[in-house]
Order: C-alpha cells, then sequence, then structure tokens
C-alpha cells in the first residue's frame, strides 16, 4: 500500500516528461513541431490637431486633414480616431473627419488610442492607426544539413504564416482576435439552413432536351 503513491508520482512525471515545450527552441534548433516562425504585429499611430472651436471644421482645416491623410499614404485596413480633452465634445467635428476619411476606405474606430499627451480644448486630435504583420527573418535557408541532431528546417512554418500576414483584413486578429457576436453567429447560421431548407432540390427541374437538327 505505501507504493501507490511512488508510483503515481512517477508516471506524473514521465507525463510530465512528454509534455511539448517551446522555450528555448530557435529556428536552427527546433525538434519539436511547433513552428518558431510567427508573425509580428506592428501599429503605428499618426497623430494630426485640428482646431475645431467647438464646432463644424473650417475649409482650410478640411484642406489640411486631406492633405495629412495623402502624405501617411491612407488606405484600406487603417483606423481613424478622434480624440479631445475631457468634458469637450464636438459631435460636427467628428462627422466631418468622418465623412473626410470615409473618401480614403478608411474605418473610424469607436475609441482613440491611448497616447501620451493632452489635447488643447477647442482641438480635436486626428489619429491614423496601421497596423501590420509579418514573419522576421523568413524565408530562411540556413540550414547547412550539419546538424548533429533531428531538427526541422530552419524555414519551417515561413510559407504558411507569411501568407497568413499578408492576406489577414485587420492584422490586430492575429493578436487579440475578435469577440463573438451572438446575433452575428445566429444570423450567419440560420442564412445557411434556411437557403438548404428553401432552395428547390436540382432534381425537380426538367430535363434538357438538346435537339438534334443542326442550324442552318
Amino acid at each position: 500500500m505505501s507504493r501507490l503513491p511512488i508510483l503515481i508520482a512517477a508516471a506524473a512525471l514521465g507525463a510530465a516528461g512528454c509534455a511539448p515545450t517551446t522555450s528555448g527552441l530557435t529556428a536552427e534548433n527546433n525538434p519539436s513541431l511547433y513552428s518558431v516562425n510567427q508573425p509580428v504585429v506592428q501599429r503605428t499611430d499618426y497623430v494630426l490637431d485640428l482646431s475645431s472651436g467647438g464646432g463644424a471644421l473650417s475649409q482650410t482645416e478640411l484642406q489640411r486633414l486631406d492633405a495629412w491623410l495623402v502624405s501617411i499614404g491612407a488606405g484600406y485596413g487603417d483606423r481613424i480616431a478622434v480624440d479631445e480633452s475631457p468634458g469637450y465634445y464636438s459631435g460636427e467635428a467628428r462627422a466631418d473627419v468622418a465623412r473626410v476619411a470615409a473618401d480614403y476606405g478608411l474605418a473610424f474606430a469607436d475609441a482613440p488610442p491611448i497616447l501620451g499627451g493632452s489635447v488643447a480644448p477647442g482641438t480635436i486630435r486626428v489619429i491614423a492607426s496601421r497596423a501590420t504583420a509579418s514573419v522576421p527573418n523568413c524565408p530562411n535557408w540556413s540550414n547547412k544539413g550539419e546538424y548533429p541532431t533531428t531538427t526541422t528546417s530552419p524555414n519551417y512554418g515561413c510559407s504558411v504564416n507569411s501568407n497568413l500576414a499578408a492576406m489577414i483584413a485587420n492584422p490586430e486578429d492575429l493578436v487579440l482576435g475578435q469577440d463573438a457576436s451572438s446575433s452575428g453567429s445566429a444570423t450567419t447560421a440560420t442564412r445557411a439552413v434556411r437557403t438548404y431548407r428553401e432552395r428547390p432540390p436540382t432534381g425537380r427541374q426538367p430535363l434538357q432536351s438538346p435537339s438534334t437538327t443542326s442550324a442552318q
């Protein structure tokens, strides 16, 4: 009876020894099937302060905003946000920024990112955020076939993860993902079921009667 706890402890240690670990792995020393070459997401925030005076933006400020968006190469995938001083809100200025941003296909974020520095009263701060994803050191063809142990190629994972980083619409999803929406998920699921139930089967359609006479 006294040997049972020792046997259980030994079995537990054996199972723990078989558990995969990713600490200390490198592209050149990776005996596992874990891909060391993972996408890295970087975000850049561009800032522009505009004078609103508590109302709509003037034509001069709108031109400044448009020229600024051109200078930073704003385009699809970038997000625009507006920050203001505490206790200050200008709905007209926000609407002006959203209208100009829409011409560039930019999404208007609900909340601005947290940045240093305060916004002066009567001024709005326009923040353009751009996220990019890439896989550093890929492709990696440094494998010379000289490793004394069996390892995966240093290029292992470069192709799949580089394609993922290039194709993802919002690179920040690689870090944060997307919050599940019960209404959206239900709508998507019921749409497929409704199409399956309501669409007439192809077997109910009459067979085609091709003509055996040639056209003159």
